[in-house]
């Protein structure tokens, strides 16, 4: 699919398809007034048939529009105008494109971005508006033997600003860039995360990750078990033990700056499947583990956003990738093991897995000199009790990264909560045989994962992005969402506008 800006008026367009906006009560937007001027009318004299209201999401095709160069027009409702907001404004992009990808429309002009969206400048919805039509064309349909025959697709579709000047065409057209080079680092994430687990494995992962450093120009690096043995990672081989598949540490070098100055890093989290090991989970929907290194892949998603937007930044991806599985050799509840950084862990949960690759991965990291670390991690169902598939929890040992990764959520819209990270929660930790327990309890179950994290960070500021609700989703839409690409990729956009400006 192939996207362009266009400065003009609607009633210029030609093409397959113009898309219009309808607020409630069938108010038509400046956009759709024009057109229905040129139409004398006829736009106006269909809603006041009843057959449209302008409710948000609902839809109305019209073929053979008086007067007009267009095919058809799609009326796409946008709500109250009062009250478009984030929610209203995505929900009627993705209608527009879910009709439109129904009809034999090749291409598309949209005329939806001079609506008025609450706190939103045209860049934001243009930017959303690129990734939500790469999203609606999404298909993960590799491992099928047989795919349905595609239809006709949209091929082109243009995004109509009405008559604007060069500075404000080159800002929608770098928001357009950046909605593009998102889109695309979701689509690997997704891609990733919703391949079978005998697949996706720690060293196709690794595989992965050497050819994404090849096609982006990105320094990679990948330890092996004997590799990880030498830097003394008791904790990440702990979790190893019980399976086949041999570990991986990756870690993959984006410097679009020069190496005097300090990255960021991402630490993902890259369970390739989750058993929850000797702490073996219940067999319903643990196919859904596969999903475990949902971490990791959102880590590679943004690699390749920002390397593909070419941003002035300098960010390192750290990947501790494994499968957890029980058998003979595997790590047992009551076992101590000792981390890089030198701290005992007596593991009394096999199933708390993720924080022990975590801790030796963060520790890792420290040869890096961060400026900042965000890890990403499918790390707790506690995390889903108390904040649904809505938002990712957010926890941080820096006030300043916490509300500077708020504030890229709330751009990005994809939201995440931060939760507090109280001392009074390390107790919960204590052991009477270990530095740590790597569990405390079913109480403040994320805040307490988070914690055993902070034991690790002490050196750097640090924020930690709990997916385990947001990374995918279950029953008839199952499938990998591609979060948090968006947050981390435009919180990453943000430090390269403060180095550039300041």
């Amino acid at each position: 699919m192939k996207f362009s800006i266009k400065s003009g008026n609607p009633e210029k367009q030609r093409g397959a398809c113009l898309v219009l906006g309808v607020f409630e009560p069938r108010k038509l937007t400046d956009a759709a007034k024009a057109m229905d001027k040129l139409a004398d009318g006829y736009i106006s004299s269909i809603l006041r048939g009843g057959d449209m209201e302008g409710k948000t999401g609902t839809t109305l095709i019209l073929h053979n529009v008086p007067n007009t160069q267009c095919e058809r027009i799609l009326l796409v409702g946008l709500g109250k105008e009062k009250e478009l907001g984030d929610k209203a404004y995505r929900e009627a992009i993705r209608s527009a494109f879910k009709v439109l990808k129904g009809t034999g429309a090749a291409d598309a002009t949209l005329f939806l971005t001079d609506s008025p969206v609450t706190s939103r400048d045209i860049a934001w919805k243009i930017s959303q508006t690129a990734i939500l039509a790469m999203e609606s064309i999404y298909r993960f349909d590799q491992l099928k033997s047989k795919t349905e025959e595609k239809k006709p697709r949209l091929r082109k579709v243009t995004l109509g600003v009405g008559n604007m000047e060069r500075p404000g065409l080159a800002t929608c057209e770098e928001a357009l860039q950046q909605g593009l080079a998102i889109a695309e680092g979701m689509k690997l994430a997704k891609d990733l995360g919703n391949l079978a687990p005998n697949f996706c494995t720690p060293s196709y992962l690794a595989e992965q990750s050497v050819d994404l450093a090849k096609a982006l120009k990105l320094k990679a690096t990948v330890l092996e078990q004997k590799d990880m043995e030498k830097l003394g990672m008791g904790a990440l081989l702990a979790v190893a033990r019980g399976s086949r598949q041999p570990a991986k540490l990756i870690a993959l070098e984006y410097w679009g700056r020069t190496e005097k100055e300090k990255p960021i890093v991402l630490v993902g989290k890259g369970i390739t499947f989750d058993t929850g090991g000797i702490s073996l989970k219940p067999a319903a929907e643990m196919d859904e583990m596969k999903y475990d290194m949902c971490g990791a892949a959102s880590v590679l998603g943004t690699l390749t956003a920002v390397a593909k937007l070419g941003l002035p930044v300098n960010l390192v991806g750290i990947i501790p990738t494994t499968e957890n599985m029980p058998g003979g050799n595997a790590t047992k509840p009551g076992d101590v093991v000792t981390s890089m950084s030198g701290q005992t862990i007596e593991i009394l949960n096999t199933d708390a897995e993720g924080r022990l690759i975590l801790c030796d991965a963060l520790t890792y990291a420290e040869r890096y000199q961060p400026e900042t670390i965000v890890d990403i991690a499918t790390l707790t169902g506690a995390c889903v009790i108390a904040l649904g598939h809505v938002a990712s929890g957010l926890l941080s040992n820096d006030d300043d990264l916490a509300e500077e990764l708020l504030g890229a959520a709330g751009r990005a819209g994809d939201p995440a909560w931060r939760l507090p990270l109280w001392d009074e929660y390390q107790e919960q930790l204590k052991s009477n045989f270990a530095d740590m327990a790597n569990i405390g309890g079913r109480a403040a179950g994320t805040i307490t994962a988070a914690c055993f994290l902070s034991r690790f960070t002490k050196k750097y500021r640090w924020a930690h992005l709990d997916i385990a609700g947001t990374a995918w989703k279950s029953g008839k839409e199952k499938g990998a969402t591609g979060r948090p690409v968006q947050l981390l990729t435009q919180f990453i956009i943000g430090r390269a506008l403060k180095t550039s400006t300041g």
